[in-house]
C-alpha cells in the first residue's frame, strides 16, 4: 500500500525554522532516541527523564517526534532464547559480541522504520497535505548552513557550476553530520549492592564462623546491613550506539533528479515516499558510561535525581563519541576576547565546559571557517591551539547550580593560547586534532 503524505509527515514533523546563530558556524545535527525497559522498576522513571531532556545545545536539533523510543518488550531476533536486547544489569556486562548484536540489530530497525528518509525529509522541509500537493524547499538549509537562497535554490543551483558546489556543500557540511544517538539506559540500585553487599559478607561471615566456632561473621553480616539500610543512590548503566546519515553524491544524485520538487509534483512526491533503498542510516561508533562514584545525595527528589544522573551519563557518552569519531566533533566558537584594563589578552571565553567533558589536561585546536568565494565550499585552517585555563572551567553539567558546584556560576570557560596565531571571536574550537583542516 502506497503510504501517504500526511502518515509520513505526522511521523517525521517538519520543524519549524530555527533561528540563525549569533556565529557563522555548522553545528552537527541529532535527534536521540532511548531504548525503553517496561520490565524495570524505574524504567517508567528513566522514560520521564529521558523525553523531558533537551538536544544537547551544541547540536541542531532533527527530533523525529514519534521515533524517540524503542521499546525493549518487543524487540526479537537479537537474542536467540528470549525477547529484547542483550542487557547490561547488575554483575553483566555487555560483551563485545553482544554490543554488536544490539548496534547492527537497532541499525535494521531504524531503516525499516524509514528514519533516514524522515531526516531528509526534514532537512528539505517537506510540507503538504496530499502527494498531489507536497513539496520541498531549502529554507532549513540556508538558515543552519548560511547559504545565500541562491545557492541552494535546487533549480537554480543544478545549473551552475557554483550551484552545485554549494548543494554539495551542503550535503557534506550538514546532511553528512546529521545523527541518531540510541540510548539503552539500565540501573544500579542502592539495594542491588547492598543485597550483594549482604550475601557476600554473609558467605564470609559463616565460613568464619565455621572455622572458629564464634559468632563474629553473624556480627559481620548484621553491620553489613546496617550500611545497606543507610546507604542510598541510583547509578545508571549507559550504552549509547550512534548512527549518521548516508549521503553522498550519488544519494544526492537519486533526490535531486528524482525526489526534489519545489512545486506540486505527485510522481516525485510519490517515488520518494515509496523509495526503500535509497536513504539509510549507518552504525558508526558505540560508548559506555557507568561511573561508579555517581551517587547524588540529599538535594534531589528521586525523579530530579534520576533526570539528572541520566543527563550526565548521556553527556560523557556524548563527549566520549566526539572524541572517538571525526565527524561527530562539536566546533564551539570563540565567545570573547578577554582583556585586562591595559589591552593585555588574558584569555578567550568560549561557552563550553564540564558538559562537554573539559578538564585541565584538555587540549582544543583553533581553526577558521574559509568560504571559498569561487565554489562556495567550506574549508577550515588552523590558527591556534588553546587549553582551559585552572579555575576557569565552567561548570555547566545538568543541576551544577543546584548542587553549588565550584564553577557553575562562571558565565563561560577561559581558555589561554598555547601556540598558533591571533584569535578573533567567531573562529571555532575543536577538541584534540581535526583532521578536516587545511593548514
Amino acid at each position: 500500500m502506497k503510504q501517504t503524505i500526511l502518515t509520513f509527515l505526522c511521523a517525521c514533523m517538519v520543524l519549524p525554522m530555527y533561528a540563525q546563530s549569533e556565529m557563522d558556524y555548522h553545528r552537527n545535527s541529532l535527534a536521540t532516541m532511548l531504548v525503553y525497559h517496561p520490565e524495570d522498576e524505574f524504567g517508567g522513571e528513566i522514560y520521564k527523564a529521558f523525553d523531558s531532556l533537551p538536544i544537547p545545545d551544541k547540536y541542531d536539533d532533527h527530533t523525529i517526534t514519534d521515533a524517540r523510543v524503542i521499546d525493549n518488550s518487543t524487540i526479537s531476533g537479537v537474542q536467540s532464547r528470549k525477547t529484547g536486547y542483550y542487557k547490561a544489569t547488575y554483575g553483566h556486562q555487555l560483551t563485545p559480541s553482544e554490543l554488536k548484536k544490539n548496534a547492527l540489530h537497532t541499525e535494521n530497525l531504524l531503516n525499516e522504520a524509514e528514519i533516514a528518509k524522515k531526516m531528509v525529509a526534514i532537512w528539505f522541509g517537506l510540507t503538504g497535505n496530499s502527494v498531489s500537493d507536497a513539496t520541498f524547499n531549502t529554507s532549513l538549509i540556508q538558515s543552519r548552513g548560511q547559504y545565500d537562497a541562491n545557492d541552494v535554490d535546487v533549480a537554480v543551483a543544478l545549473q551552475t557550476t557554483r550551484g552545485l558546489a554549494s548543494l554539495s556543500d551542503a550535503g557534506e557540511e550538514l546532511l553528512n553530520h546529521t545523527f541518531v544517538l540510541v540510548n539503552d539506559i539500565t540501573y544500579v540500585t542502592a539495594e542491588q549492592e547492598a543485597e550483594a553487599a549482604k550475601i557476600a559478607i554473609g558467605v564470609i561471615g559463616g565460613i568464619f564462623d565455621a572455622l572458629t566456632g564464634g559468632k563474629s561473621g553473624q556480627q559481620m553480616a548484621q553491620t553489613a546491613g546496617k550500611i545497606a539500610d543507610s546507604f542510598t543512590g541510583f547509578k545508571v548503566k549507559t550504552h549509547s550506539y550512534l548512527y549518521q546519515l548516508e549521503w553522498n553524491d550519488s544519494i544526492a544524485a537519486i533526490f535531486y533528479q528524482f525526489h526534489y520538487t519545489a512545486t506540486p509534483d505527485p510522481v516525485k512526491m510519490q517515488a520518494f515516499l515509496d523509495d526503500k533503498t535509497t536513504y539509510r542510516l549507518k552504525y558508526v561508533a558505540h560508548e559506555y558510561e557507568f561511573d561508579k562514584k555517581s551517587v547524588l545525595k540529599g538535594k534531589y527528589s528521586r525523579t530530579e535525581l534520576v533526570r539528572t544522573i541520566c543527563a550526565r551519563s548521556m553527556d560523557k557518552n556524548i563527549v566520549a563519541l566526539a572524541k572517538q569519531y571525526e565527524d561527530f566533533k562539536v566546533k564551539t566558537p570563540v565567545y570573547q576576547v578577554l582583556t585586562k584594563e591595559n589591552g593585555k589578552i588574558e584569555g578567550y571565553a568560549a561557552k563550553i565546559g564540564m558538559k562537554e567533558g573539559i578538564s585541565e589536561t584538555s587540549k582544543f585546536q583553533v581553526v577558521q571557517r574559509v568560504i571559498n568565494p569561487e565554489t562556495g565550499k567550506t574549508s577550515y585552517k588552523y590558527i591556534a591551539t588553546v587549553k582551559p585555563k585552572k579555575g576557569k572551567i565552567w561548570d555547566n553539567r545538568y543541576n551544577a547550580v543546584l548542587e553549588e558546584a565550584d564553577g557553575a556560576t562562571l558565565p563561560y570557560t577561559t581558555f589561554v593560547k598555547t601556540a598558533g596565531g591571533e584569535i578573533l571571536p567567531g573562529m571555532l574550537l575543536i577538541e584534540g586534532k581535526y583532521k578536516k583542516i587545511d593548514n
